[in-house]
């Protein structure tokens, strides 16, 4: 074995420079195959460049395309062969014959563009007698465009060997381009250099400018340019195509001027608008799909969409110094007209409302979520200041809640709660929740626990829920200091009908001779007027509030300062039962169906008080022989003294409250 190896050793050392020599040839046919292979290459091309020649020479435009065409295809070939100046080479020689092939295109596509009145600047009109080569024209035109489309495809920078990349959109199809020119001309002839129409504070003169053209040119594109297009197979609208192409003219000189204004507020504000109006207008009018960019992108870039933020608070703030300090702020433009005053909202809180509103309405539109919820930030920001601003008037009318200022904050305050709380159930505003919950927005969801967010992402709860926190706090108590003063105006005119001589009031058998006690007239007539100014100056929600709150405080007052301060005899009783039910609950009775319901405490102490003698003397015996009981016998199985007091008509006084009521009363026998 050993003797075999080393014979095998000696015969490789032997072969070894026979294979060197072989390797050494073998790379030599193989350059040279490839020094063939590349000549061959060159001479493809030089004969493709001759042929495009000599078609172009004989006006053979189809093969001349198609001769180009190979050459696009042979430039895709070319890409991972790593022979870049054969590939420079190539391409130079394609760029040089595309050109030629397009400026000829070009110029005879001009020409019958120009029979068929192409561009068409002002609204077309229907010609009376057609042309006499119409349909001479219409053959030209559909040969040009369709070669135009032929061509492009070969183009190395669109070939359709080459994908676009997604973020970049297509280039323009090849007619459309040719198209355009004499547009993109008369633009920027208009609109740059240093023409009276290139105005920076007029940028509405070359938007309306391209909306115009647009709509002059649908009709041409849609019935000469489209039906070609489809019958080549392209799938692309020439309409559209067209309005791409000009927007690109508009989207160059809006991201121009717009970076030039970033110091002068009216202007930038001007453009602001009118970029939003041409949007809104491309969109609905021009039917321009909305998958393809218009201008509202340009208005993202970091410096304008911090400028546009910066100016609409600033705006904001002076209108809002403007309207609070408006000679009307604090009345109602609808005070005459009922029916349309049901919130009675001083013009200062509409106006506010309007401003937010218009505010939406201008960031609603923009595509992008994160920047449409740093408006929303900013209108909360605006809403906290309008708030605080409210309350500082507030305290400066606190000294006169029931005066006519103070009761149009106390309506601006509601106002705005019912309008952030419809817009908390609107579409936009749950669609914007849900972004600021996915994007995790710190500026919105700051400060928020783990449970908060959670509510918010199941739409339970909304972004305006702090703010209504706040604006409901101060509703609260301006409600409460309007009705403290209320009922302190009411008590005192009460003064002299909680000290009236209850006890030695005769009865008075016959209750239709019965008159309201002189002594209560002034607080009746307090309670009518208060009412009646309420319901004036408050609007609807708020006075229900505000007379049931009334309602309750003078109940309190009147079973606490007037039955329980003193003892009454049956006259006495019967006088009391006739001022609160015939006199004092009919006040309110105009804002309700059973005002007694909110006086329960009166209602019931005047049945207990009225209680015929032997009806007292039963219930006074079983409320203290349960008494007894219930102190003795935990266990008793007698019915609870609650049911004989339900027979009664008696549900929120208890059995020790009805006790202290029938011990008030004078008329016991043996007495």
């Amino acid at each position: 074995v050993i003797h075999g190896d080393s014979d095998l050793i000696y015969h490789l050392q032997g072969a070894q420079p026979w294979m060197d020599n072989l390797g050494q040839t073998l790379n030599q046919v193989d350059t040279i195959e490839r020094h063939m292979k590349y000549l061959r290459c060159l001479q493809h091309i030089e004969e493709l460049s001759a042929a495009v020649q000599q078609c172009l020479m004989t006006s053979s435009v189809w093969e001349a395309i198609r001769a180009v065409d190979s050459m696009a295809m042979l430039d895709a070939g070319l890409n991972q062969s790593g022979c870049s100046h054969l590939q420079n080479f190539l391409r130079e020689t394609l760029h040089f014959w595309h050109k030629i092939i397009k400026d000829r295109l070009a110029s005879d596509f001009e020409k019958v563009l120009t029979q068929l009145h192409w561009p068409i600047i002002s609204p077309p009109t229907q010609s009376l007698t057609p042309t006499t080569n119409c349909q001479e024209l219409n053959s030209q035109l559909e040969l040009l465009v369709t070669q135009l489309l032929a061509l492009q495809t070969s183009y190395p920078s669109v070939s359709p060997h080459l994908s676009t990349p997604p973020s970049q959109a297509p280039p323009l199809c090849l007619p459309i381009q040719i198209m355009l020119q004499p547009l993109s001309k008369r633009f920027r002839y208009h609109f740059y250099g240093n023409r009276q129409t290139n105005s920076l504070g007029k940028p509405e003169w070359y938007l309306t400018q391209v909306l115009m053209w647009m709509g002059n040119s649908s009709t041409f594109m849609e019935e000469k340019i489209q039906p070609i297009l489809e019958r080549a197979g392209a799938t692309i609208s020439a309409r559209v195509e067209l309005c791409r192409g000009l927007l690109s003219l508009v989207q160059e000189k809006v991201a121009s001027d717009a970076s030039r204004l970033l110091y002068d507020d009216m202007i930038f504000c001007h453009l602001v608008e009118e970029v939003l109006q041409f949007e809104k207008e491309l969109r609905s009018n021009q039917l321009y799909p909305a998958v393809l960019p218009g201008l509202l992108h340009l208005l993202l870039e970091d410096a304008i969409l911090q400028k546009w933020l910066t100016v609409e608070k600033k705006m904001a703030v002076e209108k809002m110094d403007a309207m609070l300090s408006a000679e009307g702020a604090w009345s109602s433009q609808y005070k005459d007209i009922s029916d349309m005053d049901e919130l009675k909202a001083p013009d200062c809180a509409e106006t506010f409302m309007t401003l937010l509103q218009v505010i939406t309405e201008r960031y609603r539109t923009l595509p992008c979520p994160s920047a449409q919820l740093k408006f929303l930030g900013l209108q909360r920001e605006l809403v906290d200041d309008f708030r605080i601003r409210l309350t500082q008037v507030m305290k400066e009318e606190s000294r006169c809640p029931l005066g006519a200022r103070y009761c149009a904050i106390l309506n601006a305050v509601n106002y705005i709660c019912t309008i952030l709380g419809d817009w908390g159930d609107n579409v936009f505003f749950l669609q914007l929740q849900q972004a600021a919950v996915s994007l995790g927005e710190e500026g919105l969801l700051g400060g928020l626990g783990i449970m908060e967010v959670g509510r918010l992402a199941s739409l339970e709860g909304s972004l305006f829920e702090g703010l209504l926190a706040l604006l409901d706090r101060l509703k609260g108590d301006m409600m409460g200091r309007l009705l403290e003063w209320t009922i302190r105006e009411i008590t005192e005119k009460a003064r002299p009908y909680c000290q009236d001589r209850w006890l030695s009031l005769p009865s008075q058998h016959d209750q239709s001779t019965m008159t309201l006690s002189s002594s209560a007239c002034p607080m009746m007539l307090c309670v009518r007027d208060r009412l009646l100014n309420l319901h004036q100056v408050l609007s609807l929600s708020l006075f229900q509030l505000a007379w049931q709150g009334l309602a309750e405080r003078l109940d309190n007052f009147l079973y606490q300062d007037v039955i329980l301060s003193n003892h009454f005899s049956d006259g006495g009783a019967a006088q009391l039962q006739f001022d609160m039910t015939r006199n004092l609950f009919p006040l309110f009775g105009h804002y309700c169906k059973r005002p007694e319901n909110f006086f329960k405490h009166v209602k019931e102490a005047c049945i207990i008080l009225c209680l015929n003698v032997g009806s007292a003397i039963l219930l006074r015996n079983l409320l203290k022989e349960s008494e007894e009981e219930m102190r003795d016998w935990a266990g008793a199985e007698d019915p609870p003294p609650e049911s004989a007091l339900h027979e009664l008509g008696v549900y929120c006084l208890a059995p020790c409250d009805v006790l202290i009521l029938l011990n008030l009363r004078a008329s016991w026998p043996g007495q």
